[in-house]
């Protein structure tokens, strides 16, 4: 692949980020609620290896929504009629971005609770 070609697809992933953060209203919560995260983290001083674990908590967490999103799109582009099998589809797109979520949520509290209750 040449250079150019490997720029623009940098591009085209830098525009479906925007893209994400323009257009979904959960993908602007959760950029917001990693933003707190990290002014937390600052704030309170955390240490490298609980950096690196939020940083994957907050990754995760993106990325699974923005997974979501695209597989609710290509479902809503199959039909927008009732189907039970579309219906599947979209509810465990949306169970694994509640999963990780949770899963953020403990992370978090196990790495803030030592430095907020000394």
């Amino acid at each position: 692949m040449s250079v150019g070609k490997q720029i623009k697809s940098f591009k085209y992933a830098f525009q479906g980020i925007y893209t994400f953060f323009k257009t979904e209203r959960n993908g602007r919560i959760h950029l917001l609620t990693a933003t707190a995260t990290v002014i937390l983290g600052v704030y309170l001083g955390v240490g490298k290896t609980d950096w690196l674990w939020l940083s994957l908590a907050i990754t995760l967490v993106i990325v699974a929504e923005m997974i979501n999103t695209a597989i609710e799109q290509v479902c809503n582009r199959i039909t927008t009629d009732q189907d039970e099998a579309i219906k599947a589809i979209k509810d465990i797109s949306a169970g694994f971005v509640l999963i990780c979520a949770f899963f953020s949520v403990i992370l978090g509290a196990i790495i803030f609770s030592p430095y907020l209750f000394k």
